[in-house]
């Protein structure tokens, strides 16, 4: 199964992303989300971050578990190269990303992701599985 693919949206970066069940959703959505910031082959597992988000609903919840994932880079330079999702329910998920710290000399940024955002957002059941969509601001 493909993990995501990405669509044009008028100025702005869309994310089509699939899973078999929820919880592989949101780890392709994290992976999704770093593929398109850099070449995510290039990360290596060094370090680890535990993430908690929350929502009112489970499209909220995706959009606020890819703007924590987001911060991670802003704030910490933290590439993401794999997330676990070890509890999710209709409003809370976490997990564990596991990366590394930016760095120029071995990373490159292919797309800069300024922010998730709200627009169009939706996940929806497929006949295999679950697909997500949300729009990036670039």
């Amino acid at each position: 199964m493909e993990r995501y693919r990405t669509f044009d949206h008028t100025a702005d970066l869309g994310l089509e992303i699939y899973g078999r069940d929820e919880r592989e959703l949101f780890s392709n959505a994290a992976f999704a989300l770093f593929d398109t910031i850099t070449d995510i082959g290039g990360i290596a597992m060094r370090e680890k971050r535990t993430v908690s988000v929350e929502g009112s609903d489970r499209e909220d919840l995706l959009v606020n578990f890819m703007r924590e994932l987001l911060s991670l880079f802003h704030i910490e330079g933290f590439l993401l190269r794999r997330f676990a999702v070890y509890e999710l329910d209709d409003h809370s998920l976490s997990g564990e990303a596991e990366g590394e710290i930016f760095d120029p000399k071995k990373h490159g940024i292919n797309t800069e992701i300024k922010a998730v955002t709200y627009h169009h957002v939706r996940i929806t059941p497929t006949s295999d599985g679950f697909m997500g969509r949300v729009i990036c601001d670039v």
